[in-house]
């Protein structure tokens, strides 16, 4: 039947084509994005399990820096803390040549002002050893911590250790000389203490450096699975969109012709009356 306050076949290709188009516009998003799921109206279960595992993603970035940050607290203690154990085991060797009792007062005296020099030198290295105004070596430091997971409950700490010359690991203090056979054989054993303190402080400090650097890998790649995890939740298969963007540009050509074609069909009725 004609019928010009009616055309059924012009609503349904009108239908058709309102469908194709927002199929186009779905399709066109999804290629500009890169995303299936862009936003909670797309995809609102999937959705929120994404944006839930993003935040542990950028939760995971805070750990990362944490661990970097104490990790070179760490590696900046170990590094003086080497440099104090190469000083002992000079001064060791400073005393030892102290003690031979055919020197003169000259010489003796020679070998107690590099001692006393050396000596010196540790305390500028301990109050030198400092990273982001942290400083495990100095006399009074406190233990250092990273955070270790995304809600700050697990923590990694590194126990500091005092290098200075009025704390107990090295066993001298800061007006030790060896301006005499006897005080150079009685520094020889504080050293020999010393060097044994500060070795089992650097292999402590090493321990706690090679936990964080541990940690740290393991953080990197469960935030990078989990990254991979969103993408296989959320990303869209560019390959797949781009064919289907190729049909829906067709079938909207179609359309609009089927359209076309329905309107003209109320035309009709005025050949009736020629």
């Amino acid at each position: 039947m004609t019928s010009v306050n009616t055309n059924p076949g012009a609503m349904i290709a009108l239908q058709q084509l309102n469908k194709t188009n927002a199929q186009l516009e779905t399709t066109q998003t999804r290629i500009n994005t890169g995303l299936a799921v862009s936003s909670a109206k797309d995809n609102g279960a999937i959705f929120a399990i994404a944006q839930g595992m993003r935040a542990d993603v950028a939760s995971y970035g805070v750990v990362k820096q944490s661990l970097d940050r104490v990790g070179s607290t760490v590696d900046t203690a170990i590094a003086a803390g080497e440099a104090v154990s190469d000083l002992l085991v000079e001064m060791k060797e400073k005393a030892l040549g102290a003690k031979d009792g055919t020197l003169t007062t000259a010489q003796r005296s020679a070998y107690d002002e590099d001692f006393k020099a050396l000596r010196d030198q540790i305390s500028t290295i301990v109050d030198n050893a400092e990273f982001n105004g942290a400083n495990l070596l100095e006399n009074g430091a406190a233990d250092i911590t990273a955070l270790a997971n995304t809600d700050g409950s697990s923590t990694i700490t590194v126990q500091n250790e005092d290098l200075s010359l009025t704390g107990t690991t090295i066993t001298l203090t800061p007006a030790s000389d060896i301006n005499t056979v006897t005080k150079a054989g009685n520094v020889i054993t504080a050293l020999e203490t010393s060097i044994d303190n500060v070795n089992a402080a650097l292999a402590r400090l090493g321990t706690g450096s090679k936990a964080l650097t541990t940690h740290s890998t393991f953080v990197t790649k469960l935030s990078d699975a989990m990254e991979a995890g969103i993408g296989n939740l959320v990303d869209a298969d560019l390959a797949k969109e781009s064919a289907k963007l190729q049909s829906l540009q067709t079938k909207q050509q179609l359309g609009v012709q089927a359209l076309s074609i329905a309107n003209q069909s109320s035309g009709l009725a005025l050949s009736f009356f020629r």
